[in-house]
């Protein structure tokens, strides 16, 4: 896994083998983050990666500038490998919490600027993901919801739906909640 843009630049880090985790490609990464630099101000807002894996989307967003990213991962070898490399990195503004995603957006009190969200591409609910993110109030007014998925869902009737980005078998559809 290699780190992208900002301080940690051309950093790699070694993702152990047993990690069950599918990392978001460089391709699909540098795509997203080449958009998202054109409309986010990263060292103003805070973020919330959801299903972070391997922590790759939340130390993207470190490395670029974003005083606090929490990231949430069930799993705990990936939980403790993005405290390992938190660690290593001393990215004192990532915010590692190990936690069931669905209880989390239920029970989170805080708001977010961006969201993104990177669930299984099998899971079952991943179409009900948008609307209990904004149900529940976790996104800002005038915040930004990024959800990766596979080709074979469309958000696109969706509320609050505002575009998609594509890259290879990488599909990011993005939320938006205008003020």
């Amino acid at each position: 896994m290699r780190i992208i843009g900002g301080k940690f630049r051309s950093r790699r880090i070694q993702v152990p083998a047993k990690l069950k985790a599918r990392p978001t490609t460089d391709f699909a990464r540098e795509g997203l983050f080449n958009v998202l630099n054109n409309i986010v101000d990263w060292e103003e807002i805070t973020a919330l990666d959801l299903f972070s894996g391997t922590g790759s989307i939340a130390l993207e967003m470190v490395s670029r500038g974003c005083p606090k990213v929490v990231c949430v991962e069930s799993e705990n070898l990936h939980w403790r490998f993005i405290c390992k490399t938190k660690d290593e990195l001393n990215a004192t503004e990532l915010y590692p919490l190990k936690a069931d995603v669905f209880k989390f957006i239920s029970s989170c009190r805080e708001q977010f600027d961006l969201i993104f969200a990177d669930p299984p591409y099998d899971m079952k609910n991943i179409d009900s993901l948008p609307s209990l993110i904004i149900e529940n109030n976790l996104l800002k007014p005038d915040g930004l919801l990024i959800l990766e998925h596979s080709k074979k869902l469309n958000f696109s009737l969706f509320p609050h739906f505002v575009k998609e980005r594509i890259y290879g078998n990488v599909h990011y559809s993005f939320f938006e909640l205008e003020n």
